[in-house]
């Protein structure tokens, strides 16, 4: 389970808890066992019409210099496999290595040429970079919605906590029962307490990060429910990534119909009206109900004759 903690501006969680590639490295990759500290080497990456610049700063091991392009590459297919492309035309990720075996959170810049900054433990293995982290991830898809002010951070983090678990469900990097369990666990963390407002009037953590993946989830199926299935939030944010992404700020109703307009409804805009500034609360159990999501315990079931079963599946089924 995450336990994503205060995030400073900009965008990206401070700690973590829990497509064919071009690419050209350079001598960092055949360097000796230990490189002393230096300014950092530069790979650059192809991934999907994405030109991405990966610097590794920091004392490193030539086994986790060789790992890094590897996540950086895994984390690239599942984002442009959800986005029918890679977000942005080019991303320069800074890798800081410290202390310790994990990943450690991280940050994005908007800019013409945005900017990731991640920082990974240089004892990290396999383990913690490809097989259990979803820190890049989560960065990355910041740069497939425009930058937004302080009021609508709840958007651009609760959007990244869900769809990043969505994607790598879509990937092929996770079952489907690991982030539905998230779901059913954390998305709670995200209801209105008392003295909490609507999503635009700021909140608490767990408001604007678990509160703007359940905001995410309610239009995801409500989408699919008024298109017949056909449609879900995943065509939004592809038609919003086509007209504007994180280099720039935009506004962010405009931002919200051209999502509507890519399915054909007006969810996002309705949702938006009626949360903005109403602390609405969601029966979460009736929808786990609905889309047939059944937890005892921590163990996650799931019952394919519920009413809204056949939606809950096609959310992580990949987009052609």
């Amino acid at each position: 389970m995450r336990d994503l903690k205060t995030p400073s501006r900009p965008h990206g969680p401070a700690t973590p808890s829990a497509m064919g590639t071009e690419i050209s490295r350079r001598a960092v990759l055949a360097a000796p066992l230990f490189a002393l500290a230096r300014p950092a080497a530069a790979d650059v990456m192809t991934l999907h019409g994405g030109k991405i610049t990966l610097e590794i700063e920091g004392t490193t091991s030539k086994a986790l210099a060789a790992l890094i392009p590897h996540w950086v590459e895994k984390s690239a297919d599942a984002v442009a496999q959800y986005y029918g492309k890679f977000p942005v035309p080019a991303v320069r990720i800074s890798v800081s290595l410290r202390e310790g075996a994990d990943v450690d959170g991280g940050r994005t810049f908007p800019g013409r040429v945005p900017h990731i900054e991640v920082e990974v433990g240089r004892d990290a293995g396999d383990d913690a970079l490809m097989s259990s982290d979803w820190v890049m991830v989560h960065e990355m898809i910041h740069l497939a919605f425009p930058d937004l002010d302080g009021e609508h951070s709840w958007m651009h983090e609760g959007l990244a906590v869900y769809v990043e678990s969505i994607a790598r469900v879509q990937a092929g990097h996770l079952p489907a029962e690991q982030i539905w369990g998230d779901f059913v666990h954390q998305m709670p963390r995200g209801l209105p307490q008392d003295g909490d407002g609507g999503f635009d009037q700021g909140g608490r953590h767990s408001r604007t990060y678990w509160g703007g993946a359940m905001f995410c989830l309610m239009c995801d199926v409500e989408i699919r429910k008024r298109t017949n299935n056909a449609k879900g939030l995943q065509h939004a944010l592809r038609g919003i990534n086509v007209e504007r992404d994180f280099r720039k700020e935009w506004d962010f109703r405009e931002t919200l119909e051209v999502g509507d307009k890519a399915t054909g409804t007006t969810v996002l805009i309705e949702f938006y009206d009626r949360m903005k500034e109403t602390p609405e609360k969601p029966d979460l159990a009736a929808i786990w109900k609905e889309l047939g999501v059944v937890a005892e315990g921590r163990k996650i079931s799931f019952d394919g004759k519920a009413e809204l079963a056949s939606i809950r599946q096609a959310l992580t089924v990949p987009l052609a």
